[in-house]
């Protein structure tokens, strides 16, 4: 196990100061109550700031809900999975022998659950910044994906698009209040959708600024929810 430990080491580019981690991060539940539940909890916090930390840092110009998108999109069960199968996990994780008989070192859940785990591994045994460097070296095609599809579609347009695929009636935006001076006009814009049976409303120096402010409440609010 030892040498299987190295060379997975080596896959991972990075040498655990404490191996009894590394097999804890790789330990299924199905090897009984000592596993790598906690570990992966620990991983799944860690795995979202270093994405958050590198989206924010790249992307200066992207609203808060693209941001939101662009992450929800690196961190999904389905991107954690191809992650574990470029390390090549599914060789050394340990399963009980159920698991092992039927095959679930290639069940994309377990796989997914074991990177978070390896992660947190990583922050304990060496602290946060080892921990995001090892993010952006198995996340980088991922992460390079992300640069290469960054959103150019504004709210209002996400918006309709979302409700139009699932067969949901459009939004209707209504200003409620427009005041102020001549030179510094604030409209408030409302709006309200079947989906989420609830009304947003934001306030802004024009009407479709403001359109676009309540439309980004709806996507960032529908993408928390599908969280």
């Amino acid at each position: 196990m030892t040498n299987n430990f190295q060379q997975l080491q080596q896959r991972l580019q990075y040498q655990f100061r404490d191996l009894e981690l590394l097999r804890l991060a790789l330990s299924h539940r199905s090897c009984g109550g000592i596993n790598n539940e906690r570990l992966e909890f620990l991983g799944d916090s860690v795995l979202g700031l270093a994405v958050t930390d590198f989206l924010y840092a790249q992307f200066t110009e992207v609203r808060e809900g693209d941001l939101s998108r662009m992450r929800s999109h690196i961190v999904r069960a389905e991107s954690l999975a191809q992650v574990a199968k470029d390390l090549q996990l599914g060789q050394d994780i340990l399963l009980g022998q159920g698991e092992m008989k039927s095959g679930a070192q290639r069940r994309e859940s377990i796989l997914g659950d074991t990177v978070e785990a390896l992660i947190g591994a990583v922050y304990l045994d060496s602290g946060l910044d080892k921990a995001k460097h090892c993010v952006l070296m198995w996340f980088a095609g991922l992460l390079d994906a992300a640069a290469e599809a960054r959103p150019i579609k504004d709210p209002k347009t996400s918006l309709q698009e979302f409700l139009q695929q699932r067969g949901h009636s459009l939004p209707e935006y209504r200003v409620i209040n427009a005041g102020g001076e001549a030179h510094s006009r604030l409209f408030t814009v409302s709006c309200k959708i079947d989906l989420l049976e609830r009304e947003f409303t934001a306030t802004a120096s024009s009407r479709r600024k403001a359109e676009q402010m309540v439309a980004e409440q709806f996507l960032v609010t529908m993408e928390k929810n599908s969280q």
